[in-house]
């Protein structure tokens, strides 16, 4: 038997250090793009020195684990758990100074999210949350909103690289604002999921979304009480996922529906 606690002590002690670092680093990011210097390679640099940190953290504490991670520093495992990672997710954010990214870290047994930390190091925020046991940000218990008319609704969304996507999400984007209160986009996934989770949106909807970005903060949503489901099939595998407090649910759905699946 694997302890969770034990999963969910490691996770957030190997975020943490991953964020310290970021942070430090996104310093020398910003200096690179004010003096016109290669600015990509850095970023990259940062994704894989943070996802090496956690990967060898987990390494050292648990080496019969399974790891998936963004910047392709996975392997299997026989211990039945596996760890998913993205070690910095919001990067283009990160690139321009902006606050809105995090370190996202899952623990998966037997197939089953049991694990979900984000921590949004600008911030100092940690959300944690174990299967059954709810969720938190520091420590303090967090739920989603109350909200159950979609008119009065903050929804959040997410946009694809690819032109042909982009141009597909702006029309179901128009289709939508008359219907809700308004429209936010972080540019981060996992904080998008855990803003559900705390209230500070009524609900988040995307596609084209990969397993890291999803599999940390689909627990913390669905622990604080979020209806959390794909659009497109099963979530993380289907890339797709609405995350939204339950009375807004079906007209977020029907609404989703009725734009003809154009995101």
């Amino acid at each position: 038997m694997h302890d969770p606690d034990a999963l969910l002590d490691l996770a957030v002690g190997l975020a943490r250090d991953a964020g310290a670092l970021l942070l430090d680093g996104q310093e020398r990011v910003r200096v690179d793009v004010a003096t016109k210097t290669s600015v990509t390679d850095m970023v990259t640099d940062m994704d894989r020195a943070s996802e090496t940190l956690v990967v060898e953290g987990l390494a050292q504490a648990r080496p019969d684990d399974a790891v998936l991670a963004e910047e392709g520093a996975g392997h299997t495992g026989t211990s039945g758990v596996r760890w998913v990672i993205d070690p910095l997710d919001g990067t283009t954010n990160y690139l321009y100074g902006n606050p809105n990214f995090a370190v996202s870290i899952a623990a998966e047994i037997d197939g089953a999210g049991t694990v979900g930390v984000v921590f949004d190091p600008s911030r100092d925020e940690m959300f944690t949350a174990v299967a059954g046991r709810g969720a938190h940000c520091n420590g303090e218990p967090i739920a989603v909103s109350r909200a159950d008319d979609l008119a009065h609704a903050l929804v959040a969304t997410g946009f694809s690289y690819l032109p042909e996507r982009r141009a597909a999400q702006g029309r179901l984007l128009a289709w939508m604002l008359p219907a809700v209160r308004d429209i936010r986009r972080s540019g981060a996934a996992t904080l998008d999921l855990c803003w559900v989770a705390c209230g500070r949106v009524d609900a988040y909807f995307e596609r084209g979304l990969q397993p890291w970005d999803l599999a940390a903060g689909v627990v913390v949503a669905a622990e604080a009480g979020a209806l959390v489901e794909g659009l497109d099939g099963p979530v993380p595998g289907s890339g797709s996922v609405m995350a939204v407090t339950p009375g807004l649910a079906g007209p977020l759905r029907l609404l989703l529906g009725g734009a003809g699946n154009a995101g």
